[in-house]
């Protein structure tokens, strides 16, 4: 006996129907022109380097100047107060590049896989936002100070330096700068060190806020302006058409 065809539905063609390698083949070769598909996006750079080494870099250099220039003015004068001697700015700021190396170690992507990376971006976002708070605060107070200075009139009374900013009125606030012999040291020295202090300060402030503007950049690709709308009727032809 003779085999049966085996009848095909009405309204199909042999023409219609491919086998299951070519569709499989058709699929692998989607997948194959499509370059998101099975690969991880590189991670972003600044200047050729891998993100956030050279944030990181530049604040563990400029925490550690901050915090050394901090801790010399601190010599000067015992009675120099914490707020004119910003070691504390500087300390955060290597605190905040400590972070970055760690997530150094960790696979940088946009779209956080595990709660390690999610952890590790949030930490460094946040005490990156710190540290620019801390080091705009530093700025403020270095010149503040500065200003008072360049308009103190200073003499040396038992080892100790006495600055008035208007020596006629009696109810003006004396600065007593303790354990100082001349008062040419406060003068100069100190008001360098405040100069200085306000650059390095102002110069993380920026690399924080750059760290802060990278990840944000990368992560969301562009600042948030607002919900675009679309008429209904649109959106129901696209899904007709689909």
């Amino acid at each position: 006996m003779g085999k049966k065809e085996k009848k095909l539905p009405a309204g199909t063609s042999r023409s219609k129907q491919a086998p299951a390698g070519e569709r499989g083949s058709g699929s692998a070769a989607a997948g194959e022109g499509d370059p998101k598909a099975g690969a991880e996006e590189a991670p972003p750079t600044c200047c050729g380097c891998r993100f956030p080494l050279l944030p990181a870099l530049l604040q563990l250099a400029l925490g550690s100047a901050v915090a050394a220039l901090g801790f010399l003015a601190a010599g000067v004068s015992s009675s120099l107060p914490a707020r004119d001697t910003p070691h504390w700015a500087g300390i955060s700021v290597c605190v905040v590049s400590l972070v970055g190396f760690v997530m150094l170690c960790i696979s940088y992507q946009p779209d956080e896989k595990t709660c390690v990376q999610f952890t590790v971006k949030l930490m460094y976002f946040l005490l990156s936002a710190l540290g620019l708070v801390v080091c705009v605060l530093a700025v403020a107070f270095a010149a503040h100070h500065y200003l008072q200075m360049t308009q103190f009139t200073c003499d040396t009374v038992l080892e100790s330096c006495q600055c008035k900013v208007d020596t006629e009125d009696p109810m003006s606030r004396t600065f007593v700068y303790q354990d100082v012999v001349d008062c040419s040291s406060v003068t100069s020295t100190l008001n360098l060190y405040l100069l200085l202090q306000m650059a390095l300060n102002l110069i993380a402030a920026i690399v924080c806020l750059l760290a802060c503007f990278v990840m944000w950049k990368h992560r969301y690709q562009v600042f948030y302006v607002g919900v675009r709308f679309y008429p209904l009727t649109v959106t129901e032809g696209q899904q007709q058409k689909v």
